[in-house]
């Protein structure tokens, strides 16, 4: 039984939250941007022979924040592939209630053809029976 195929059926909340988790990583690669803008203009203030303090402190103060807003997103995507990585129970992931439902269907198919064996062992036995 294709998973992927059934799973076409359902809602599924999983795929949201990775669009979501998506979108946020996409925010981080513009704050890094931020980060190197900010940086990029630090060192060109301080290249210069009179700096100017006010816009030494508001760039500062922006990579600051910046920096602080990366790593607190980036920390947060991190443990939740640690989460995943590692099998704990995590909001959004489906994986193992979906490997539960494949092992349960792969197993309902097995009984299915075992059942079908047995279905024709008993017929075979029983034609002799219905001849007589």
């Amino acid at each position: 039984v294709d998973l992927k195929a059934s799973s076409r059926f359902c809602p599924c909340p999983s795929e949201l939250m990775a669009n979501e988790r998506l979108r946020a990583l996409e925010e981080v690669e513009k704050e890094i941007a931020m980060v190197l803008q900010c940086a990029g203009n630090i060192v060109l203030e301080l290249s210069k022979d009179k700096h100017n303090a006010s816009l030494l402190d508001r760039q500062l103060v922006q990579f600051q924040s910046s920096v602080n807003r990366v790593e607190s997103e980036l920390s947060g995507q991190i443990r939740y592939l640690t989460q995943v990585a590692t099998g704990q129970p995590h909001e959004g992931s489906t994986y193992s209630s979906r490997k539960d439902c494949q092992m349960a269907l792969n197993r309902a198919e097995y009984a299915r053809v075992k059942l079908g064996e047995l279905g024709r062992t008993c017929e075979l036995m029983l034609e002799p029976q219905q001849q007589t």
